[in-house]
């Protein structure tokens, strides 16, 4: 079954360019488009897309107002939402993430990453471009409320050492290979650890990792 994309972008060359890389996976079907912040809100909000890929940038809203509205703590059932920018800042970062953005990357990310990103929102995962992804995240944990949310459960030794790793930005796969387990194994400890922390991704994960302190910026 393919993933259904919505693509938002001011720029139509950057939005056709966008829709051109998607269209041609397999996999991966282009549903809808939209030139500014309302029209992607009224469109995601119609079509349903398993993935809204939205600019930060756009005119009447922006992606972190589009994202909120689609995707924040208070959305019953949250859609995928993939920020895209051309800009490098962390207030940008930071905002789409705690709007409940799914993943971040930079417009010259390159396609590959763009696809793993679409995919990995529509599996329910999140991808956040590795050249941010350590310094916005020790960003998140310098502004971090002094008392965090304390787990539901005590974590085990094996889910402490996952959640070290998601926190670094490691893949499913590249923890599976560090810790010699089975990617199904990495999933079930992944899906143990936003239980027992409340997190809805594996950015919410890292977030909290730093948060309390369990991993350091480096």
């Amino acid at each position: 079954m393919s993933i259904r994309v919505v693509v938002a972008d001011d720029q139509d060359l950057v939005r056709t360019g966008l829709m051109m890389i998607l269209g041609a996976q397999p996999d991966v079907e282009v549903v809808g488009e939209a030139a500014d912040g309302p029209a992607a809100l009224d469109l995601a909000t119609r079509l349903r897309p398993d993935v809204l890929l939205v600019d930060i940038r756009m005119p009447g809203l922006d992606g972190i107002e589009v994202t909120r509205r689609l995707a924040g703590p208070d959305v019953a059932d949250p859609m995928a939402v993939v920020v895209i920018t051309t800009f490098d800042l962390d207030d940008y970062v930071l905002g789409a993430l705690r709007a409940g953005a799914r993943g971040f990357l930079l417009k010259d990310a390159g396609p590959d990453l763009l696809v793993q990103a679409i995919h990995a929102a529509a599996d329910g995962d999140a991808l956040i471009a590795p050249n941010v992804t350590r310094r916005l995240l020790a960003t998140f944990a310098d502004q971090a409320p002094p008392v965090p949310v304390q787990p539901l459960e005590p974590l085990t030794a094996r889910e402490e050492e996952v959640l070290a790793l998601v926190a670094r930005g490691r893949t499913n796969a590249e923890i599976a290979t560090e810790l010699f387990v089975g990617l199904s194994t990495v999933k079930t400890h992944v899906a143990s650890l936003m239980t027992k922390l409340g997190a809805r991704n594996r950015v919410e994960i890292a977030m909290w990792a730093y948060d309390t302190r369990r991993v350091r910026a480096s």
